[in-house]
């Protein structure tokens, strides 16, 4: 890793479980920064392993607070200057790392950058959809960081931050196979609906269908998920079915008196 002395230092927080599949690519994009924090909640793989052997500093928390404070507790761990947000299962390209590091050189205060990300699914990185979106994961490190949010967690944007969105795309290889998403849709389902009933929210199963539905027309036809062809369908369909199951999941916590 880096320790250029001309430019702004900037950590690298990464928070893992079981993600030995594309880390190492992760990590290998990443080995310009000056420190890469990795906090780990009980990964059984070779995640651990892999980012010890990349140099980065590992921490784990088992016990899962949610996305938001899992990140806030990667970010207290970080030292340098500034921080780069990345997902264990997302890789830096050239251009970005070089957009970045023209911004070390001479960092603007209070200020926020937005990166693009694409997002590998079922066979082709999607370019509409909504899934070519843009996500502020840059930033120094004392003045933002994330929400408390258990799932969908963001950068909490300061009263009189300013916002630029760099060039170069952050390359998203979210799901390997359909059961992966399945999996990971399911989580976030859970998360989500955790959190709703924390709140004394509730739900119908009519909301599920309402809101499915509104999914689907958004992405394939509002965000032109059509022009992905194949796969654009496919999201559509699947994002529509992963939003109604959240509908539902709430709906039977208030109606299965056997529930939990």
């Amino acid at each position: 890793m880096s320790q250029n002395q001309t430019r702004a230092s900037i950590s690298a927080i990464i928070i893992t479980k079981n993600e030995e599949q594309i880390l190492p690519e992760c990590l290998a994009s990443l080995d310009w920064v000056d420190e890469i924090i990795v906090v780990d909640s009980g990964s059984t793989d070779n995640t651990v392993a892999i980012a010890e052997q990349a140099g980065a500093k590992v921490f784990v928390n088992a016990e899962w607070p949610g996305f938001g404070k899992q990140k806030q507790l990667a970010q207290s761990h970080a030292t340098k200057d500034w921080v780069l947000a990345i997902d264990a299962d997302e890789v830096i390209t050239d251009a970005l790392k070089n957009s970045i590091l023209t911004v070390l050189e001479n960092p603007p205060e209070k200020t926020l950058f937005v990166l693009r990300r694409t997002t590998w699914v079922f066979g082709r990185f999607l370019k509409h959809s909504g899934w070519y979106d843009k996500i502020v994961r840059f930033y120094p490190r004392e003045f933002a960081g994330y929400n408390d949010a258990l799932v969908h967690e963001k950068i909490i944007e300061p009263e009189g931050c300013q916002k630029q969105t760099l060039s170069g795309d952050m390359l998203h290889y979210s799901y390997r196979d359909l059961h992966q998403y399945l999996v990971k849709s399911a989580f976030y389902a859970k998360s989500w609906a955790d959190g709703r009933q924390a709140r004394g929210k509730k739900s119908s199963i009519g909301q599920g269908v309402t809101h499915a539905i509104g999914c689907f027309l958004k992405m394939y036809l509002l965000k032109r998920g059509f022009l992905d062809g194949k796969q654009g369908f496919l999201i559509a369909v699947l994002s529509a079915h992963s939003t109604f199951v959240k509908y539902a999941d709430l709906w039977i916590r208030e109606n299965d008196s056997r529930a939990p």
